[in-house]
């Protein structure tokens, strides 16, 4: 890894919360929780922080939450707005993975915590998410479930998501997640370019989507990862996969954000689809 890259890496990595402010103006449901708990999680790659919302009311459900960041930001509490959300508005447990990342650990050591923090927390019912690299994450852990041949999440919610790394990004892209981004994502945490065709690095270009559980796409007309997610909900509904498929139009990657009206739906409705996948 380059010298700079690193530190460039470090300084993202280091200043995440500080520097990632979005989401307050969507604190819609959820505010009057008590703080998350905070419990270890035994993974192949060491313990991981686990940050546990409980609902009023309780169904017995699980969501798994996998904050993004792309693979260099370790920052679970940049999605605390949305945990307190699907917890209260689901009704279900959601648990928020503080895994590690890079430039102190590369491909697949993220992919394999949260599929195994994932695995611990696994009951019957269960669904998997996350936003941008943390939506790569759950399509990830999704195909790691299905290939290990046990316990299968109800429903994964990929919200802009990142999923494949292999491919060059287009150098006129525009919007937030530029090129240059993501040739330094590639560099430091796919440093090996072998492993980024890898199904757990880039779902997008496994061979084989058949299995997998069914799915909630949001992606974002602006965004520079939404060739990503609407490639998968194609190649997804081809395999025989059940997907509903959002676009924000005229948003980019903090779609949310941007039009927090509209936002309203889209939040009720994915809660809606993860209380229905889970009771």
């Amino acid at each position: 890894m380059r010298l700079r890259d690193r530190l460039a890496a470090m300084v993202m990595h280091g200043t995440a919360r500080w520097t990632v402010r979005y989401g307050d103006n969507l604190r819609f449901a959820g505010t009057d929780l008590p703080a998350p708990s905070v419990v270890r999680v035994p993974t192949r790659h060491g313990p991981v922080r686990v940050h546990v919302y409980r609902p009023a009311a309780d169904s017995g459900g699980a969501y798994v939450h996998f904050h993004g960041g792309a693979w260099l930001m370790r920052y679970p509490a940049m999605d605390d707005w949305w945990c307190r959300y699907v917890a209260a508005t689901a009704g279900v447990t959601v648990y928020n993975v503080d895994y590690r990342c890079g430039p102190y650990v590369a491909f697949p050591v993220a992919q394999h915590q949260c599929f195994d923090v994932a695995s611990r927390i696994a009951a019957d019912r269960v669904a998997v998410g996350g936003f941008s690299s943390g939506g790569g994450l759950a399509a990830a852990v999704c195909l790691q479930a299905r290939d290990a041949g046990g316990w299968r999440p109800r429903l994964q919610v990929l919200g802009v998501p990142a999923l494949d790394l292999a491919t060059d990004p287009d150098p006129a892209a525009g919007g937030m997640i530029s090129p240059g981004l993501r040739d330094l994502v590639r560099r430091v945490y796919f440093p090996d370019p072998a492993t980024r065709r890898h199904p757990y690095a880039s779902p997008l270009l496994a061979d084989d989507l058949t299995g997998l559980p069914r799915a909630v796409v949001l992606t974002a007309e602006r965004d520079a990862l939404r060739a990503d997610g609407e490639s998968y909900v194609s190649r997804l509904r081809a395999a025989g996969v059940e997907v509903l498929h959002d676009r924000t139009p005229g948003a980019d990657h903090y779609f949310l954000t941007e039009d927090p009206e509209r936002a309203r739906t889209t939040m009720a409705l994915v809660a809606a689809e993860i209380a229905r996948a889970l009771t």
